[in-house]
């Protein structure tokens, strides 16, 4: 005879996970501090009199009538609303546990419109504010193309510091192969194997060495600086008419676009490599976050052994990335020399490849947001230049630093608690 004992096993308790959720105090701390710099700067040291802005049209586009404003109330107007914005941000932390990106970014427009109304106040010449964006978007053309570089590349595992020399590579072999043949298309296709030239040595040795990245990137930087500083001072101030004197990109309004007033002017009467930096910022969106090559990518820049597990090449996926990533950052050097200065000087990036790293942080590692950021820090350099043709009363030293502290001021700040690719800077070694 067979005895069953029945082993019942009661009903476990259900088991409840506890989301963490951790805080970010910096956005409201940085939104209260501006707002009291607000209240300082534009109520105590208020300005009188006027602010006209003025809206110029271009070659093509109309212009629009002038907007004359009193510089004392707007300013007032718009500072209460600032420092409402920043106690309201303790209450959407206390209710959400973060303030949303876009609560910042209104914040910061209405502190740029009220900065502006009390610098070009008292009388002052009339602020251009079509020249003012216009500017903004051709500096921040280098930034936006370091910043899709630098996307990519940590998107896929590889932190990118080698932004900077990838742009000023870029920089000095279009500047030599365009002089040389006269051709601004071989100059834009030797922009792009400069930065591929570059991104091989930043992939040799972080992918197939394990060298700390970090540290390959800050000596790549420093490694082109070198060079591109020998070559010139031996090589092309000798000869600068044949080797440092290339043809500047032609302007290529699109008709219809170009006639919009100031929109047109800013955004549709630009250079080849402008339209380029547009195709370039849609193409690395819909290809990272719409396609099988994404998908691989972003798949080794977070977990390298999974995507190892079904079959995908980590080390060639990574290596192959950089490189592209490279190849967008060249062209982005190139509009240093073809698009704007039209020839090649020392140092001319001056640290504008670590401007984009920055956005690229900014941006949380999408290429969109990384966009706007680089607008943004286009936009702040810019902006010395114009308050100084306008007759501002602002330092000229606080206009020189302003694109590093509205740069320091946006990632440590507004930017909140971000978490990139959880791979980046972790070399991958195969068990």
């Amino acid at each position: 005879m067979t005895t069953t004992t029945d082993h019942t096993i009661p009903d476990a308790a259900p088991i409840v996970l506890e989301k963490t959720v951790v805080k970010s105090w910096k956005t409201p701390i940085t939104l209260s501090i501006v707002a009291l710099l607000s209240i300082v700067l534009f109520i105590v040291f208020r300005r009188g009199g006027d602010t006209t802005f003025t809206f110029a049209g271009g070659r093509i586009a109309p212009s629009l009538p002038q907007l004359v404003v009193p510089t004392t109330l707007t300013c007032v107007i718009l500072t209460t609303l600032l420092a409402a914005m920043a106690a309201l941000s303790w209450w959407l932390l206390a209710r959400f546990a973060k303030v949303p990106l876009w609560y910042s970014s209104v914040f910061a427009f209405i502190f740029v419109v009220a900065f502006l109304t009390w610098a070009a106040g008292d009388n002052s010449r009339p602020l251009p504010i079509t020249s003012l964006l216009l500017g903004a978007v051709s500096l921040s053309v280098p930034y936006i193309f370091g910043a899709l570089g630098g996307v990519i590349s940590e998107r896929s595992g590889v932190v990118n510091i080698a932004i900077e020399g990838q742009l000023l590579a870029g920089a000095f072999l279009a500047a030599v192969v365009a002089s040389m043949t006269g051709s601004v298309w071989l100059g834009l296709v030797a922009a792009v194997v400069a930065g591929v030239l570059v991104s091989f040595i930043l992939a040799a040795f972080a992918i197939k060495y394990y060298v700390d990245q970090v540290i390959v990137g800050v000596v790549i930087n420093v490694l082109v600086l070198g060079l591109t500083n020998f070559f010139y001072s031996q090589v092309l101030a000798k000869d600068a008419s044949f080797l440092n004197d290339p043809p500047l990109l032609p302007s290529l309004p699109i008709p219809g676009l170009s006639a919009i007033p100031v929109i047109g002017p800013v955004l549709f009467d630009q250079s080849i490599i402008v339209y380029l930096m547009y195709i370039a910022v849609a193409a690395v969106y819909i290809g990272l976050f719409h396609t099988r090559w994404g998908l691989r990518l972003r798949s080794v820049g977070e977990h390298p052994q999974a995507a190892d597990t079904v079959g995908i090449n980590v080390t060639g996926t990574r290596f192959w990335n950089v490189s592209l990533a490279g190849a967008i950052v060249g062209l982005g050097g190139a509009y240093f020399t073809l698009g704007s200065v039209g020839s090649f000087s020392e140092d001319m990036t001056g640290g504008q490849g670590y401007i984009a790293l920055a956005a690229v942080i900014f941006g949380r590692w999408d290429p969109i947001r990384a966009t706007l950021a680089a607008l943004l820090f286009g936009f702040a350099s810019n902006l010395q230049y114009t308050l100084a043709a306008v007759g501002s009363p602002v330092p000229s030293e606080f206009l020189l630093m302003l694109p590093y502290v509205v740069t320091i001021l946006a990632v440590a700040g507004f930017v909140g608690y971000v978490r990139g690719p959880a791979a980046s800077g972790k070399p991958y070694i195969k068990s």
